[in-house]
């Protein structure tokens, strides 16, 4: 029963007790909380859990590690601590982000996206190099889940079926999706759900941290709110919260609790009494006071989320896919009368309309009034040249600014996303042309398409010139 603290010096600690509770200043605008605690649970006679936690960097990490006695261990405490190390290295990266006036901002949240897929592939390396070095751990792994809090940003990384969930508002939320075979198998349709429940292997791991020397992380940002909790843990613990274990309103319930470190102990007290058959995780973040929300906060997050979902654009998305794109989205703020872009002006990003309006020229002459929810610019995502029309804002109004490198990072990193994504753009565009053909009647110079370089941007390696397909590769399971 040890826990694994980190510290940003690095440096090598003892282990402490079993569960530790944390609550200094970090890099976030609002206290956060941290408690966590690890448990061998009641059938396992050693404990392959690693959890680290630094408040200073609003970052908390779980690993469930699978290989032989030793190899499970060594798996997950290497990548725990390795991960870590590289989102420490990063710290500047960190700073600047929450320091730099939206304005002004340097730093995307892709940008520290980006830095959690590298640490994830970081540890995966390191994990890797110590089964190449050591025979006896040869195979082993890890999952990987971690969430760092920056500003009212949370960013979460997962690798492996250990699991993230929000608490919010007195709903909770599972913010990643486990990567084994039964989720594969449903997403690509191949057969029926309860035919998938009977398939002996669906609990296999279809990616994992250090069984290759690289990993396929996945990465999703969330905005909070002070009141917000989310949970990370393995899964021995979520297991019996979920049918037909338990049900998830029993974990909901005991995570709406005031004090931290007694949410931790009540959570793993609760999967040992219900049969402990693996070890045992939890790490809770709590985001100033849970519950205590201000309601202008809570509205403008989902806001952002509903204005999104009925964008034409992602009205097909579900809400896990409506949090990717967020994901990748940045907010604009105008005052009114204010040019968001004029014609002839190059840019390359699509806008959703948050709050307030949008008037739409061509020459002097209005062609659009646009509203809550609607969508502009989308032409620069297929093409690079000068835009047709000037878009100012009419009021005081928000902007969801997706650009054009980031959706197409979307369209290559999740293929399902991405082929709904381009099916609503397809349709999209053929109103959309269909318009302007009546417009301007027989002439195609307003509405020509490169279509090559369009398929070449999205699906085309850099490096190579040609399309790159790695077969999916399963991971052992978990012993």
């Amino acid at each position: 029963m040890l826990a694994q603290s980190f510290a940003p010096s690095l440096e090598s600690l003892p282990p402490t007790s079993a569960r530790v509770s944390i609550a200094p200043r970090s890099l976030i605008a609002s206290l956060v909380y941290m408690a966590a605690g690890t448990d061998k649970g009641r059938a396992r006679s050693d404990n392959q859990d690693s959890f680290i936690v630094d408040p200073g960097l609003g970052l908390a990490v779980v690993c469930d590690g699978m290989g032989g006695h030793a190899a499970g261990d060594s798996a997950s405490q290497l990548a725990a601590r390795t991960f870590a190390a590289a989102v420490f290295a990063g710290k500047e990266q960190l700073r600047e982000y929450v320091e730099c006036d939206d304005e002004l901002q340097q730093v995307s949240k892709r940008d520290i996206a980006e830095l959690l897929q590298l640490a994830a592939n970081t540890a995966s390396q390191a994990v890797y190099q110590e089964s190449v070095d050591d025979p006896e751990k040869r195979g082993m792994g890890t999952t990987l889940v971690a969430v760092l809090v920056l500003n009212n940003h949370a960013f979460v990384v997962n690798v492996g079926d250990s699991r993230a969930y929000l608490l919010r508002d007195g709903d909770l939320e599972q913010l990643t999706r486990d990567h084994n075979v039964y989720n594969e198998l449903i997403r690509r349709k191949k057969i029926g759900v309860e035919v998938v429940k009977q398939v002996a292997s669906k609990n296999a791991l279809t990616r994992a941290v250090g069984v290759y020397e690289h990993c396929d992380a996945e990465t999703l940002v969330i905005d909070v709110a002070e009141g917000d909790r989310i949970l990370l843990c393995s899964d021995g613990l979520y297991r019996y919260f979920e049918p037909p274990e338990g049900a998830a309103e029993d974990l909901r319930r005991q995570l709406l609790e005031d004090d931290d470190q007694h949410v931790v102990d009540a959570l793993i007290d609760s999967a040992n009494t219900l049969g402990g058959r693996d070890n045992i995780t939890a790490v809770v973040v709590t985001i100033g006071k849970v519950g205590d929300y201000d309601s202008r906060v809570l509205s403008e997050i989902s806001t952002r989320r509903e204005a999104l979902a009925q964008s034409p654009l992602f009205s097909l998305l579900d809400e896990r896919e409506l949090l990717r794109v967020l994901s990748v989205t940045e907010v604009r703020r105008c005052f009114p009368r204010q040019e968001i872009f004029a014609q002839g002006d190059t840019g390359g990003e699509v806008y959703v309309v948050l709050s307030g309006g949008v008037s739409v020229y061509r020459s002097e002459t209005l062609v659009a009034e646009l509203k809550v929810g609607q969508h502009f610019g989308e032409m620069s995502l297929i093409r690079d040249r000068p835009r047709s029309a000037r878009a100012v804002a009419t009021q005081q109004t928000e902007l969801l600014v997706i650009p054009r490198e980031a959706f197409f990072g979307l369209l290559r990193g999740e293929h399902e996303l991405g082929m709904k994504l381009l099916w609503q753009f397809t349709s999209v565009l053929a109103d959309r042309l269909a318009e302007t053909t009546c417009e301007l009647g027989s002439s195609r110079t307003e509405v020509d398409i490169d279509i090559e370089d369009l398929a070449r941007e999205v699906f085309y390696d850099d490096a190579s010139g040609s399309i790159t397909l790695r077969p999916a590769s399963y991971m052992p399971s978990k012993l």
